[in-house]
Parts: structure tokens; C-alpha cells; sequence
């Protein structure tokens, strides 16, 4: 493919034409045919920010990301709903994510989470709520990822005195990566016993999600140890210092091809959407589509609670020591609630539930705090608040200016022992937490606060599921 061709393609010259003339001898070496560079061109064109990660084609994107000014839908007919944010210095994109989501037609409310930045359609961080459609790319991929904590009964020094049995436990009791799964000891769970024929895609893949149950995947998903510091005794225990485990992983396989199937019917089903659009079509909840892809979901959200319960449930067994307490929440998800005086179907991509007294957990870095909050049941924010950090920096970022030393230092200084991880998920390039805390001190209070010191991610080179 020559310059000629690539201009008319829509990269401009320079710095991106050299950049494209790389991707494609990467792609072309990677095994990707003409047709399927071309479109890949296509789409990073259209939409750069969307594609920074990409393995042949991150660095054209950022390229073409860090020229573009971000996308807009302003001249859509009607009245956009409004959406209130929170937190400052959010990147214009995402906003202007947020911004496009709300001129959908079906569209009733919006919220932006503090810990906000560009993902598919809705930003994460972002809150929509709609009438009478769901919008799987608002829910996200990764349907139903959530957050699990249990507090063992092992003193917070064993830390330090039984590292090796801890990482004995996390290593055993789980697997990491895309394809990670069970092959031998399959584990066991009620949830293989709900219907699975809901959906030709759950029915299809009913296997692989028994096989990859109680496995927690790649990107931001991990399983810790660390100390959780309880403040107030509306968290489940006393006051006073814990050893815990927290894990955040979702629906693995099944849960992405479940989007996929249901955002390719919805856009089939909305010609009309701009491309900018494209990943937030819809499905009617009064129509078929609507309908299965609703039991789909809600099957996805009973999958995912099983693969934490697996991970939770088998590294205790390991260890030998009761459960003391148990908390939960989910995220990338659709909930139908009363808001204004009317059902709407609440989309929370990467936003905690916080209605007032719901308790949930945020969580920092691998080297800074996580919080178990109550919710204060917000009215502006949908009942919402932000379910992380989130991230500051691209991937493709992270591995171009990052190095392994810098972050040694950082985890060394909050005497954090990483067994593996990419440098794309290390602590720098993530915002601040506590900034983001302090950003929705009116969407939720602090009962407790977990210090991680024993973390495991999946390894450097593997495809983010987050």
C-alpha cells in the first residue's frame, strides 16, 4: 500500500504516514491479509483512541489520537439529555463520549465518574440511563465485572512471615490470562446448573465458561492480599486491622462474545446511527434481541459472582482458615430503577452501585489504596460513583515511557510484592485515587480502607479483557 493510497484512507502526512507504513509490515508479518489491513486503517482512521492498544497498530493510533480533536454528534436532531460529571481535568474525549451517548434518541440521563476515561461508546466512568433499551457496548465487554473482598481469619503479619503460603494459594487457586482455564480439576458451581439456553452464545459456550470458571483472566483484573484497615463498623467487623483478599475479574470469554454478538444485531438493527455512534446502538427491551440479550446478561452477572466465589472459596480452603466477612459489587452492567418517577435501564460502565446504604469496593493501584464505601444515593449521579482509579495513560503509552525500575520503586516504597503484571498496569499509569475519592465525597462514605501487599496480575504480552 503506497502513501497515495494511505492519504486517501484519511491518514495524513508526516509522522502518521511513517507510522502506518510500519503497522502494515507488522500486520503483514502478524498474518493479517490486505483486506483485513485495510479495514483495520479504516477504523483507526475513524476512531484512533479506540485502537491505542492494538498490537500492530497502537502507535499509529496514538499518533493520529494526539492530532484529532475529539468527535462530535452536536448536530444530531433533538434535545441532548443532560448528564452532570465529577472530578476535574477529565480528558475532553471522554466527555465528549459522554456528551454523544446522551444525544441518543432513547437516551434520559447521564452521569461522569471522576475516574473517567475513553473506552467503546460510553466512556468508562460513564452512567446512562435509558428508556426502554439497553445498549450492550454500555454495558461493556467485559459484562458484570466486579469486585469480591473477604476477610480471613489470619493475622495481618502473616504478610510477612508466610509470604511463600499466601503465593502458593493465589497461584494455585486461579489462573491469569486470555485463554487462562481449568483443564484437569474443573471447579464446581450452582451456576452451571441455571439455563444456559437463554442464548444461542451462552448455549454454545456453556463448556469454555465451565472451564474457564474461577480463572480471572488478563488486563486489570487480580487477585491480592493485603491489610484492610475497618473505620467504621457499618463495613461488617470491628474496627481494627484485617488480612483480606480482594479480586477483580468478570465473565471472561463467554461474557465478551455475549457483547459482540448482541452490539453487531443493534447495529444492524440502527443504520441510521453516525459511525461515531456505531458502538452504542441499541436493543429494545419490548423486542426479541432486547429480550434474550437481557437473560444473557443477567446469566453473565450469576457467572462472574461464581468465578470470584470459586477464587475466594478455594484460596481459603488452601489456606485452612474461616471466611470473617464477605463484600461484593459488580460493574458493566444494566439495572432497571425508578429515577424521576419513571423505570429507566441504568447502564453503569465501570461505576459502582451507590444507593444510599449499598456498600461496594473501589480499589486503588497495585501500590495505593482501595476503599470499602456506603453508598450515599446521590440523585444526580444515578446512584452511581466511580468503581476505581482509572487509567491516566494509554497502554501503548505505558510501555513506550515507563520502565520496570521506576516501578520497582514506587511498589518497593509501599512494600508491595507484584508476582506478575504488564507494565501497562503498573501504578503511574493510573490517576490518583485518593484525588478521585475526594472528587465524590457527596456520591459515598469511607468505612475501611485496604492496603495491598501481595498482588498478582496476568503477565506482560497478554490481550487486556478489561
Amino acid at each position: 500500500m503506497n502513501d497515495k493510497e494511505l492519504i486517501q484512507l484519511g491518514v495524513p502526512r508526516g509522522e502518521a504516514i511513517v507510522a502506518a507504513r510500519t503497522a502494515i509490515q507488522n500486520a503483514a508479518r502478524a498474518g493479517l491479509s490486505k483486506p483485513e489491513i485495510r479495514r483495520q486503517l479504516r477504523l483507526i482512521v475513524r476512531n484512533p483512541s479506540l485502537h491505542e492498544d492494538h498490537a500492530q497498530f497502537g502507535d499509529l493510533a496514538h499518533i493520529l489520537a494526539s492530532q484529532a480533536a475529539p468527535p462530535s454528534v452536536e448536530a444530531l436532531p433533538g434535545e441532548p439529555a443532560p448528564f452532570q460529571q465529577w472530578g476535574v481535568n477529565l480528558d475532553p474525549e471522554s466527555v465528549q463520549q459522554m456528551r454523544n451517548a446522551c444525544s441518543l434518541p432513547v437516551s434520559v440521563r447521564g452521569a461522569l465518574m471522576p475516574d473517567a476515561h475513553v473506552g467503546y461508546g460510553l466512556p468508562i466512568g460513564g452512567v446512562l440511563a435509558t428508556r426502554g433499551a439497553v445498549i450492550p457496548y454500555a454495558v461493556g465487554v467485559d459484562i458484570a465485572c466486579r469486585m469480591k473482598l473477604s476477610v480471613l481469619e489470619l493475622p495481618p503479619s502473616a504478610l510477612n512471615e508466610d509470604t511463600d503460603r499466601l503465593k502458593r494459594a493465589i497461584e494455585s487457586e486461579t489462573r491469569f490470562g486470555v485463554g487462562a482455564e481449568f483443564k484437569a480439576q474443573r471447579r464446581q458451581h450452582p451456576v452451571l446448573d441455571r439455563n444456559w439456553n437463554v442464548s444461542p452464545v451462552t448455549r454454545k459456550l456453556k463448556d469454555k465458561a465451565w472451564a474457564q470458571l474461577g480463572t480471572s483472566g488478563s488486563g486489570n483484573h487480580f487477585v491480592e492480599f493485603g491489610t484492610l484497615e475497618v473505620k467504621d463498623a457499618a463495613a461488617g467487623l470491628s474496627p481494627g486491622e484485617y488480612l483480606a483478599l480482594l479480586s477483580h475479574s468478570g465473565s471472561r470469554g463467554t461474557g465478551a462474545q455475549v457483547c459482540e454478538y448482541y452490539s453487531k444485531i443493534a447495529r444492524n438493527q440502527h443504520p441510521e446511527l453516525p459511525g461515531v455512534l456505531r458502538h452504542l446502538a441499541w436493543l429494545n427491551l419490548d423486542a426479541d434481541a432486547g429480550q434474550e440479550y437481557w437473560q444473557a446478561m443477567q446469566l453473565m452477572g450469576q457467572y462472574a459472582a461464581a468465578n470470584h466465589a470459586c477464587i475466594h472459596q478455594h484460596v481459603a480452603q488452601h489456606l485452612g482458615v474461616p471466611v470473617l466477612l464477605d463484600l461484593e459489587n459488580h460493574h458493566n452492567f444494566a439495572w432497571k430503577e425508578v429515577h424521576d418517577g419513571e423505570e429507566v435501564v441504568v447502564h453503569r460502565k465501570g461505576a459502582t452501585p451507590a444507593a444510599t446504604g449499598n456498600l461496594g469496593i473501589i480499589p486503588g493501584t497495585m501500590a495505593s489504596p482501595g476503599y470499602v464505601v456506603r453508598g450515599r444515593g446521590n440523585h444526580a449521579s444515578l446512584n452511581s460513583a466511580a468503581h476505581g482509579a482509572g487509567r491516566a495513560m494509554s497502554r501503548t503509552q505505558a510501555r513506550k515511557t515507563l520502565s520496570w525500575k521506576e516501578a520497582r520503586r514506587v511498589l518497593d516504597k509501599e512494600r508491595v510484592t507484584l508476582l506478575s503484571a504488564g507494565l501497562d498496569e503498573v501504578p503511574m499509569v493510573y490517576k490518583n485515587i485518593d484525588e478521585v475519592m475526594s472528587a465524590q465525597a457527596d456520591l459515598v462514605d469511607i468505612l475501611a480502607v485496604f492496603h495491598p501487599r501481595l498482588v498478582k496480575m496476568a503477565p506482560a504480552g497478554e490481550r487486556p479483557e478489561d
